[in-house]
């Protein structure tokens, strides 16, 4: 039992598909459930960019 829960530990096999969709298929709602946030968020963020840019000049 120890020797295959060490073998288990000592696998160095890559992340597979399933879990890269799994994770994207995360991502993706989230940023769907929180567009509004996001966008509300860089909209203001542009905005004060703009605003001290202006001062530069």
């Amino acid at each position: 039992m120890a020797k295959s829960i060490q073998a288990f530990l000592m696998e160095e096999e890559g992340i597979g598909v399933i879990e890269v969709v799994l994770i994207l298929v995360v991502l993706i709602g989230l940023v769907i459930i929180f567009k509004k946030q996001i966008t509300d968020l860089l909209n203001n963020i542009f905005k004060e960019i703009n605003t001290q840019s202006k001062e530069v000049y």
